[in-house]
C-alpha cells in the first residue's frame, strides 16, 4: 500500500524552499517559495515584485541591479547574483538597496558623506546599533 506517490517531475526540479525576506525600513518580510536551484538574480526579482503587488512602503522600483541580497547567517558579504538560494543554507535574508555614488544634496555633500555622519544609514549600522543597546533593569 503506498500512501505517498511522488510525481514524475518532482526530481528535475529539486526541493522547493519557504524563503523570508526582509527589506531595509519595510514593515516585515515577505516569504514566499522558490526552488532550491534558483539564482539570486531571480529571487531578487520576485521580492521586488511581491513588494510591489503589496503595495508596501516604501518605493523601492523594480531595477534588480539596484539592490543586494544578504544572508545574515553567511557574514556581511552581499550575495553574488549568480549564486543558487539553497547553496546558503539559509531560509531568511535582507535585502537592501544599493547606495548611490555621486548624488549631491542641497549642501553640496555627497549622500554618502551624509549617511557618516547620521542622517542616513545602513543595515549594518542598524546591526551594530541594536546590537549595542544595553537593557538596565534599575
Amino acid at each position: 500500500m503506498v500512501l505517498y506517490k511522488p510525481k514524475k517531475n518532482q526530481n528535475a526540479k529539486g526541493n522547493r524552499l519557504l524563503i523570508s525576506v526582509t527589506v531595509m525600513r519595510s514593515a516585515g518580510p515577505i516569504r514566499f517559495v522558490v526552488g532550491e536551484r534558483e539564482l539570486v538574480a531571480s529571487v531578487i526579482d520576485t521580492a521586488l515584485k511581491s513588494y510591489a503587488r503589496e503595495g508596501r512602503l516604501p518605493v523601492l522600483g523594480s531595477n534588480l541591479d539596484d539592490f543586494f541580497l544578504y544572508c545574515p547567517n553567511a557574514g556581511l558579504d552581499a550575495l553574488s547574483p549568480w549564486d543558487t538560494i539553497g547553496s546558503q543554507g539559509a531560509r531568511n535574508f535582507m535585502l537592501c538597496k544599493k547606495p548611490q555614488p555621486g548624488k549631491m544634496a542641497d549642501d553640496g555633500k555627497t549622500i554618502s558623506a551624509m549617511a557618516r555622519k547620521g542622517r542616513g544609514g545602513s543595515w549594518k549600522a542598524w546591526i551594530n546599533k541594536s546590537l549595542n543597546l544595553k537593557i538596565y533593569s534599575h
